[in-house]
């Protein structure tokens, strides 16, 4: 029987860990019974870090006219994606800042140059808020700018600018930033021309339980109605840098406890998500390697450049070889994969 909000907050308040681990790990083997932990080897490529949002959890943004604002021009991005295919990368998680001046055609020109350049590699990039700006400042429809969008070479979009879909969170964190109903609106949008998405979701601010069950029950009947999310990908906050920790707001990381908590019973709410990512990157390696034991199929990306939770006090490294290492050493088979969740090669 499918969970209800009630049952997943009671699980997450009352549940002793290593119950919700056990009870996590049995749904992700109805699941994924060939016991197949995938990976993808990409780069993050933030084609700019101007922004105007100003999220206070954000210590990456600058603004135009800050010394140290850029916008990477296309023989910076075509270095970055040579040195990517040498590694045997497949996609680029292409994301900026919200750019004040940046319209249509820019982005369509920067997509169908990488797209004609190197059609192996996939472009899964620009959030919600980046759409939602490029249209506003385009004078075009939310729908018009994905096709677009999508006829010069976009494959994807992922789920970043989610963080928690509360408008009273958001209010407080991000003020500038769409709202939920925007996120979801331009999901179900991009799902409708039949372009696929990635849910995410940013915890460890100032939401409530109850407010992150509501998220998942938002992404969850998105699903039910239009089945076009890959994965779910979930990440703490990382405070530091950050306004929230300097306005005393946040003043610490959330624990260990904490994340594999909700990423249980995330896994055993969100029934209709085949795919649930580890967030090594903000966890740490044997954390993100737990996590494998606690619902998450999915080790993430090598991501062999990041740059947005590295500028917030994230250091965590991890190459292929390692992702190998720590899939097998749960007696789980490693297996590298593309966007769309299609196995490209087992490591047995």
């Amino acid at each position: 029987m499918r969970l209800s909000k009630e049952d997943a907050i009671n699980l997450i308040k009352n549940e002793k860990l290593i119950t919700l681990g056990k009870m996590a790990l049995e749904k992700k083997r109805e699941l994924h019974p060939e016991k197949i932990t995938t990976f993808i080897v990409d780069r993050n490529i933030n084609y700019t870090n101007v922004c105007w949002v100003d999220c206070k959890f954000c210590a990456f943004y600058r603004h135009k006219k800050d010394k140290d604002a850029y916008i990477l021009s296309f023989e910076e991005i075509d270095k970055k994606i040579e040195e990517l295919l040498e590694i045997g990368g497949t996609q680029i998680l292409f994301q900026g800042g919200v750019h004040p001046n940046l319209k249509i055609d820019y982005y369509e020109n920067l997509v169908e140059h990488i797209h004609k350049k190197y059609p192996q590699i996939t472009i899964h990039g620009f959030s919600a808020p980046e759409i939602d700006y490029i249209a506003k400042v385009s004078k075009i429809s939310i729908k018009e700018t994905l096709e677009r969008l999508k006829e010069k070479g976009l494959s994807s979009i992922p789920g970043a600018g989610a963080e928690i879909l509360s408008d009273r969170v958001r209010d407080i964190i991000a003020p500038k930033k769409i709202s939920s109903d925007k996120w979801l609106k331009i999901h179900k949008t991009a799902h409708q021309i039949g372009m696929k998405t990635t849910a995410t979701m940013m915890f460890g601010t100032v939401e409530t339980i109850e407010e992150v069950v509501e998220h998942w029950d938002k992404i969850r009947r998105l699903q039910d109605e239009t089945g076009g999310f890959r994965a779910f990908i979930m990440w703490s906050f990382q405070p530091y840098n950050t306004a929230l920790m300097k306005e005393g707001i946040v003043t610490t990381k959330t624990s260990p406890n904490r994340y594999l908590r909700y990423l249980a019973v995330s896994r055993l709410f969100l029934d209709n998500f085949k795919n649930i990512q580890s967030s090594w990157v903000t966890q740490g390696s044997y954390i993100g390697q737990m996590a494998l034991l606690y619902g998450a199929n999915d080790l993430g990306s090598t991501m062999m450049e990041e740059n947005v939770v590295r500028s917030a006090g994230a250091q965590n490294r991890m190459n292929q070889d390692e992702m190998i290492r720590l899939i097998k050493d749960v007696g789980e088979i490693p297996a590298k994969r593309n966007t769309a969740y299609e196995i490209l090669e087992v490591f047995e």
